[in-house]
């Protein structure tokens, strides 16, 4: 698991929430790539089991991961999922942790990107320490 002190979980958290649950996001989980949850938080409206969900988040990551390398890609470092009520994004912090957002059709997807880019330039400034 990664090795993230509580003081960077809480600063991590409160960019979480106000960076992406403002905008419309219901839920987000940092994971890395075997399936452990580093931190997680949610709107409250989330009934789902996180740390199957965590699992199956880095399985669906490392197989399409192998796809991107079977059409010559090294990887795809940004997936996306929509349904008919929810969707799912994927972006890669860095090789070993993803960030996942659940957000429903009343969120941008163009404005996610954005904003999960700057999430991730954060969270990259907080574990550079």
């Amino acid at each position: 698991m990664y090795d993230v002190s509580l003081e960077q979980l809480e600063e991590i958290d409160a960019i979480l929430k106000n960076d992406l649950l403002t905008i419309g996001v219901h839920c987000t989980i940092i994971i890395d790539i075997a399936g452990n949850t580093i931190a997680q938080i949610d709107d409250g409206r989330s009934s789902f089991d996180v740390t199957s969900f965590a699992a199956l988040a880095a399985g669906n990551f490392a197989a399409v991961d192998a796809m991107a390398q079977l059409v010559g890609e090294q990887q795809f470092s940004l997936h996306f999922h929509r349904g008919e009520h929810e969707s799912i994004h994927f972006s890669k912090i860095n090789d070993e942790i993803l960030l996942v957002c659940i957000f429903g059709q009343d969120v941008s997807l163009g404005f996610l990107r954005l904003k999960t880019d700057e999430v991730i330039g954060k969270i990259k400034k907080i574990w550079a320490g």
